[in-house]
C-alpha cells in the first residue's frame, strides 16, 4: 500500500530535475528514521515527462539505478503538452491517497512528505492544501517589485498557523499543492479548460481551475505551515518584460476563474459588474501612475492586469471557438 505520491511534472528538466530528486532522496532518508514510529509511511515519486526533447528520461534512468527501493521512483511520458495534461496523468498513475505536486524548480525540505501526509490525515475534509513556499532567488528582487514577485511567482509565507482558505478568490498556488486523490477524481474533469503554459504563452491558471472544482464540491482548501519548500527563481523572471507577460496571462484567464466560483444564474449578472469595475480601475490607475508607468514595474503590472482582465471574457470566448 502507498500512502503518498509525489508527482513531479517536468518539461526539458534535465538540468533542474537532479536538485529536486536529491532533496527527495533526503526525504527518503528522513522517512526511514521514522519507520518504527507512528509517523512511518510509504510513498512513491512519479516523474511525468511532459514531452521533453532533452535528456530528462536519461536523468531519471540514472537516478533509478541506485534509488532507495522502499520509495519507488517511477517515470512516465505524457505527450500532450501542458501542465494540466501532465498533472492529470500523474493522478492516473498515483497510488497514494494524497498526491503532492512539485514543479522541477521546487525544492522540498526533508520532512515535506511527512508533514504533508500528517496534515491530510488530521484534516479529513481537506481536499487540497498548500504550504510555505520560500523564494530561492538568483538575484534578490528590488524592494519595489517584491509584492508582485511574491504573488505571481508563488511565494507563500503566511505565518505559523494553519488556516482554511475561505475568502472568495484566494487559493494557494499550484506549486507544492497536495490534493486528496478522491477529491480530484470525483470532481475535476479529465480535460479542463486551461492547459498550462505552452510555448511562449504565460497564461496558466490550470491550478486555480482544479482547486475551484474541488472547493465548489464542498471540500476544504487549507494552508499548512509545516510544509516548507524553496522555489528557485532565475534572474530572468525578475525582468520587466517577463513579469508583464506573466501578469497579462493571469489577467486573460481571470474571467473563467471568476465565473467558476459562481452559480450559473449569477454569471450573467456578475459579468458586466466586473467589467465596469475593471474599466473604472484602469482609468483611476492610469491617472495615478501616468508619470511613472514607464519606469515603475509594479505600476505597469497593475495596469496590465486590469487591461487583461477587462478583455478576458472576449479573449476566452474567441479561444474557445
Amino acid at each position: 500500500m502507498i500512502d503518498f505520491s509525489v508527482a513531479i511534472c517536468t518539461y526539458n528538466g534535465e538540468k533542474r530535475l537532479p536538485e529536486v530528486l536529491d532533496k527527495l532522496r533526503d526525504g527518503c532518508a528522513y522517512t526511514t528514521t521514522l519507520e518504527n514510529s507512528a509517523q512511518s509511511l510509504s510513498w512513491e515519486i512519479i516523474v511525468v515527462d511532459n514531452n521533453s526533447t532533452d535528456n530528462t528520461a536519461k536523468v531519471l534512468k540514472d537516478y533509478q539505478a541506485d534509488w532507495p527501493s522502499s520509495y519507488p521512483l517511477k517515470y512516465c511520458f505524457e505527450p500532450q503538452q501542458g501542465q494540466a495534461f501532465a498533472r492529470q496523468r500523474a493522478i492516473v498513475e498515483a497510488q497514494g491517497e494524497f498526491v503532492g505536486f512539485l514543479d522541477d524548480d521546487n525544492l522540498p525540505t526533508p520532512d515535506w512528505v511527512v508533514a504533508a501526509y500528517t496534515f491530510g490525515k488530521e484534516h479529513p475534509k481537506a481536499g487540497a492544501y498548500g504550504g510555505q513556499i520560500h523564494g530561492d532567488f538568483e538575484d534578490n528582487p528590488p524592494e519595489e517589485i517584491k509584492s508582485i514577485v511574491a504573488y505571481y511567482l508563488a511565494i507563500v509565507e503566511r505565518g505559523p498557523k494553519a488556516h482554511q482558505y475561505l475568502k472568495k478568490g484566494v487559493l494557494p498556488p499550484g506549486a507544492g499543492i497536495v490534493v486528496r486523490k478522491q477529491a480530484w477524481c470525483e470532481n475535476v474533469p479529465k480535460k479542463i479548460f486551461f492547459t498550462g503554459r505552452v510555448g511562449k504563452s504565460l497564461m496558466a491558471c490550470e491550478d486555480l481551475e482544479v482547486l475551484s472544482y474541488i472547493q465548489n464540491a464542498g471540500w476544504e482548501i487549507w494552508y499548512n505551515p509545516q510544509m516548507h519548500m524553496y522555489h528557485k527563481i532565475p534572474r530572468t523572471r525578475l525582468e520587466r518584460d517577463y513579469l508583464i507577460a506573466l501578469v497579462r496571462g493571469n489577467g486573460l484567464a481571470k474571467n473563467r476563474i471568476r465565473m467558476l466560483r459562481m452559480k450559473p444564474w449569477q454569471r450573467p449578472l456578475a459579468l458586466p459588474v466586473y467589467m465596469l469595475n475593471d474599466l473604472r480601475q484602469i482609468i483611476l490607475k492610469s491617472i495615478k501612475y501616468r508619470s511613472v508607468i514607464k519606469t515603475d514595474i509594479a505600476a505597469a503590472c497593475e495596469i496590465e492586469l486590469l487591461k487583461a482582465s477587462l478583455i478576458s471574457p472576449f479573449y476566452l470566448l474567441k479561444r474557445n471557438l
